[in-house]
């Protein structure tokens, strides 16, 4: 069982600059402490997101660390010329010795992908063409195809990853219409779901998996991404808890609310963060608390990667941190193999 971190880095009500130094710091200190990785969300024209270029963010990330992984939860494809992002994935990838995260998505929100001209109805199919010209440009001295989105002829392109043959895949995992595509790519997963919607993933990738044909041991990373607070009573963290959440929630349905366009996760995420704690979603106490929660998700899931949201809204920098030291003190061990 491994423990990675997400991270929206919405707006936490600072001034940005302390903002961004704020939230490097708690990186190095998930560096320290042994988590496997940081997964960077991607967001546009809204505070709930203010790494809109991850890229440039992570860089500071690749240098501020030595053992954590990193990367976007995930890369718009979409939104990117796919030959500009195969060079910033490679410079990413050689820059952090090979700690890099390929998390690639067609991005959830038809506002956001809107405001840059891409037809969300159509976003799926310009995805898996964009991934196709950057898988070419990782593993080919030159890239040649022709699509119905992009059109290259013999494009040199000198520069490589270090990990081979490309960076480490992620996807982010919303509908198991997409788990053929996820197995036979062999990417990792992460969901944000109830218990029974993640444990249909878990399933149908498994069973996806073993009609390839391929090994269960050889499985992905299949992962599920909570909000978490960890203290030293269970009021405490409950109160953490409430305190910051209704930022976090109000930014995540600000565009589609303004825009008329309906949110789909709007039952899903309730405003009050009691009722996402009763629903399963999150999850705000003790060591020992938060330990038989996550005991519990495993044994109903399946699944074998927790990600962590210790910063969200705005929580406190002293609090998140103690959530992440008391974590990685107290509960990872009681997962080790």
């Amino acid at each position: 069982m491994r423990f990675g971190i997400f991270d929206h880095l919405d707006d936490s009500g600072k001034p940005l600059a302390r903002h961004f130094e704020d939230r490097l710091r708690l990186i190095e200190a998930y560096d320290r402490l042994g988590y496997h990785a940081y997964h960077l969300a991607e967001h546009h024209n809204t505070p709930l997101g203010y790494a809109p270029s991850p890229s440039v963010f992570l860089a500071a990330v690749a240098q501020r660390t030595r053992k954590i992984k990193f990367g976007p939860m995930v890369y718009l494809l979409p939104l990117y010329h796919p030959l500009r992002l195969i060079d910033e994935v490679c410079m990413l990838d050689q820059m952090s010795n090979g700690r890099f995260l390929y998390g690639v998505g067609r991005g959830i929100s038809p506002v956001e992908v809107g405001f840059y001209g891409v037809n969300f109805d159509t976003g799926a199919e310009q995805f898996r063409e964009a991934f196709e010209v950057t898988r070419l440009g990782f593993t080919e001295d030159r890239v040649t195809l022709h699509g119905k989105f992009y059109d290259f002829d013999n494009v040199p392109v000198p520069m490589k990853p270090l990990q081979k043959p490309y960076p480490e895949l992620w996807y982010g995992i919303g509908r198991p219409e997409s788990l053929p595509w996820v197995a036979q790519h062999g990417a990792n997963i992460v969901a944000r779901r109830p218990i029974p919607a993640v444990k249909a993933v878990v399933d149908a990738y498994r069973t996806e998996w073993q009609r390839l044909g391929r090994a269960e041991p050889d499985l992905p990373l299949i992962g599920v991404n909570r909000h978490i607070v960890v203290a030293e009573t269970d009021a405490a963290a409950r109160e953490i808890g409430r305190r910051a959440y209704p930022a976090w929630r109000r930014h995540m349905g600000l565009l589609w609310h303004e825009y008329g366009v309906p949110f789909p996760l709007e039952a899903a995420l309730p405003p009050e963060f009691e009722t996402i704690l009763e629903c399963g979603d999150a999850v705000a106490g003790t060591p020992e608390t938060v330990r038989k929660f996550i005991e519990h998700e495993i044994a109903e899931t399946g699944i074998n990667y927790y990600v962590c949201d210790f910063a969200f809204g705005t929580i406190d920098q002293a609090d998140a941190l103690r959530s992440a030291e008391l974590f990685a003190r107290e509960v990872i061990p009681a997962f080790a193999a």
